[in-house]
């Protein structure tokens, strides 16, 4: 009897290694990302090579297992900025994952709903215990969780679409998060596809900034006063930021695109040939 609890003993400590030994550099996810996310020419988006992906799938699904292991006690354990990190690559993951599923015969992930279903509300992966849709995992694990006050995550979590701020080609990490998240918004709001000021006009912005006013106008201020605190990056001069200050600048939102943002739009694969459990896409 004593050596059969010995084995379970060292099962069970095993488990809990296992779980409890995430790394949170988020290698893995990384790696991905810089071999199959690049920016555009001017830094203000990014293409996803989704074929290649599709070709790195089981390292991507070995990413998504591993995170999966996190057990409830080791997320509690880590500070804030590492548990938002953690959230926001596998929530990107996820999607990826998601877009495999149909990819290449997607061209939006609005695609994977229907009339009354939503690609956002599909269970995606099990997540400390549990399983979670991506809305789960922004709206109540991220948004919803106890001492939010960070609006820019709205930057940093990618829905696969073109209207969306851009898929990092790098993993967030807590240590760098700030900084990160910093950087992904002043790279979103230089688009002028997306958000731009014109005379006599006043802003146009990404639809983000409509969806999701609540968040700004919480722990920023207001919609306005958060992009006045970016009006470099909107290239904006005094009087435009003093009425973005004071709340008296016009603003209306520009359309979202929501076309897969796939480093191969429009081409189609020349082989498409499914090897073992991963699939292979060859480009002409």
């Amino acid at each position: 009897m004593h050596w059969i609890m010995c084995i379970l003993f060292a099962l069970l400590a095993s488990q809990v290694s296992a779980q409890d030994n995430f790394e949170l550099d988020h290698a893995q996810w990384d790696s991905l990302l810089a071999a199959h996310v690049s920016w555009s020419k001017d830094g203000t988006a990014s293409a996803t090579d989704y074929a290649g992906f599709a070709k790195d799938r089981d390292a991507l699904k070995a990413y998504v297992a591993s995170a999966s292991k996190v057990s409830r006690s080791a997320y509690d354990g880590w500070n804030k900025p590492d548990r938002d990190a953690f959230l926001i690559n596998v929530y990107n993951a996820a999607t990826v994952e998601l877009i495999l599923i149909r990819y290449p015969d997607l061209k939006s992930i609005k695609d994977l709903g229907g009339l009354l279903s939503s690609p956002w509300k599909k269970d995606v992966i099990t997540l400390l215990g549990e399983q979670r849709s991506l809305d789960e995992i922004e709206h109540t694990m991220l948004r919803g969780a106890p001492g939010y006050a960070e609006p820019r995550i709205h930057f940093a979590i990618n829905c696969a679409s073109i209207g969306c701020p851009a898929l990092r080609p790098e993993a967030f990490v807590g240590s760098r998060l700030t900084a990160q998240l910093d950087d992904q918004t002043r790279r979103f709001l230089r688009d002028r596809t997306r958000n731009r000021y014109a005379s006599g006009e006043g802003m146009q912005v990404s639809k983000i900034f409509d969806w999701y006013a609540e968040d700004f106008d919480k722990h920023a201020g207001s919609v306005r006063k958060f992009l006045a605190g970016y009006a470099d990056a909107l290239q904006l001069d005094g009087d435009a930021k003093s009425m973005l200050e004071s709340d008296t600048m016009p603003i209306s939102y520009t359309d979202y695109d929501w076309r897969l943002n796939d480093k191969y739009a429009g081409r189609t694969p020349r082989r498409l040939r499914v090897v073992a459990t991963m699939n292979t896409l060859e480009y002409a």
